[in-house]
Order: C-alpha cells, then sequence, then structure tokens
C-alpha cells in the first residue's frame, strides 16, 4: 500500500478553511470540490491512458486517451458525495457507481447498506472517495468489496487520515494495488474515534445534521 500527502500551499489553504468550525456549508461544499480536483490531479498519475491518432485544425497527429473501460470512480455514501464533482471535473468520462457504508458507532465497525456498482469489475481502476479515514473500517471493507467484484486496483482519495486508522488499513490490505491519496495525516483519534484536529463530521458540514 502506498500513501502520498499532497504538499502544495493551496491545499493546505483550502484544508485550513475547511477545519474552520465558522466556515458555512456552502462554502465548505465549494471548498470540498476543489481540494478533491487538486487531490484528483495527483491521485491520477496512474491512470491508463493509450495513443490515439487525431486530426487538429492542421495536420494529423497522435495524442493521448483514457483507456477503455474507462475509471470507475465510488463516493462513499454520504458524504462521499461531496467529493464527486471535484473528481469528475477532472475526470468526466469516468463511470461512477455508489457505496453505503456507515459505521456501527458502538462497534465502530463497518456495516454496507447499500451499492450501485458492476457485478464484474475484473480489470478496473477504481477511485473511492471518502473524506476521513478515521478509524479505517469503512475503507477497509469498501476495498475489499471492490476486490472482491475483480477491481484491479484502487485508489483512496480521503481529505484526512488519522495514523490509527491507516495502520490498520495497511495491515489489512498490505501487498494488495491500494494507493491512498491525503491532504494531511492528523494527529490521532479520540476517545470518540473522531479524527483530531480534523474537522468534524464531514457529512453534517456538508449536508446538515440528519435525525
Amino acid at each position: 500500500m502506498r500513501v502520498l500527502v499532497v504538499d502544495h500551499p493551496l491545499v493546505a489553504h483550502k484544508l485550513t478553511v475547511l477545519r474552520d468550525k465558522n466556515t458555512p456549508s456552502p462554502v465548505f461544499r465549494q471548498l470540498t470540490e476543489e481540494l478533491v480536483t487538486l487531490l484528483a490531479y495527483e491521485a491520477t498519475r496512474e491512470v491508463r491512458v493509450e495513443q490515439v491518432a487525431i486530426e487538429t485544425p492542421v495536420t494529423a497527429t497522435t495524442g493521448t486517451g483514457l483507456v477503455k473501460p474507462t475509471p470507475l470512480v465510488v463516493p462513499i455514501l454520504r458524504a462521499g458525495l461531496g467529493m464527486l464533482e471535484g473528481m469528475t471535473r477532472l475526470l468526466p468520462t469516468a463511470e461512477v457507481g455508489f457505496l453505503g457504508m456507515a459505521r456501527n458507532e458502538e462497534t465502530l465497525e463497518a456495516i454496507t447498506y447499500a451499492e450501485r456498482l458492476p457485478d464484474d469489475l475484473t480489470g478496473r481502476q477504481v477511485y473511492v472517495l471518502d473524506p476521513m479515514l478515521a478509524t479505517g473500517g469503512t475503507l477497509i471493507e469498501a476495498i475489499r468489496f471492490l476486490f472482491d467484484r475483480g477491481a484491479a486496483d484502487i485508489t483512496c482519495i480521503c481529505l484526512l487520515a488519522a495514523p490509527e486508522g491507516l495502520a490498520k488499513l495497511r495491515a489489512a490490505h498490505e501487498g494488495n494495488n491500494v494507493h491512498v491519496v491525503l491532504a494531511s495525516i492528523d494527529e490521532g483519534l479520540n476517545e470518540n474515534a473522531y479524527i483530531v484536529p480534523g474537522l468534524g463530521d464531514a457529512g453534517d458540514r456538508l449536508y446538515g445534521v440528519v435525525d
């Protein structure tokens, strides 16, 4: 498993505004999209491409195109939806699937409650979107789910990660073709398994509190 923390001043700036508890939801959503686009630029460096013949207004030439089937983007519901626009802005031809996973607040284990994905992902490159890698349970199960369907390699794009979650993810998928791209690795988890300093509950800050 490989981990990349994107070191860029604009990434650091946008993340700082996201952390601020006074940032309103509309601004939080906009900055999340912008930050994901910056992270996606680095996350897609190994996207599969091939040479294609095209005609410019001047002459024939050879360019670069995405190999088919195109990458599959999978946001983890619900907070991952706030990252989707930023990702598809960079990869507009990608297919989009959805995976609904939630953390049991008592056991901290991930529960799958919904999915909309192709039955066969053999050979596919998959990009998983999940804002927070806290305990690691959700991503561990999501990655396992996708590999079980035949995915060839999986890149996870997260805004933040806790060292504890990264360690569990590495232990669960060591040796697998997994790449994690982040804006920051934070200090750790508190007694409620929230990332510190973190940015709070990403889903609530994106969409409001749902009772």
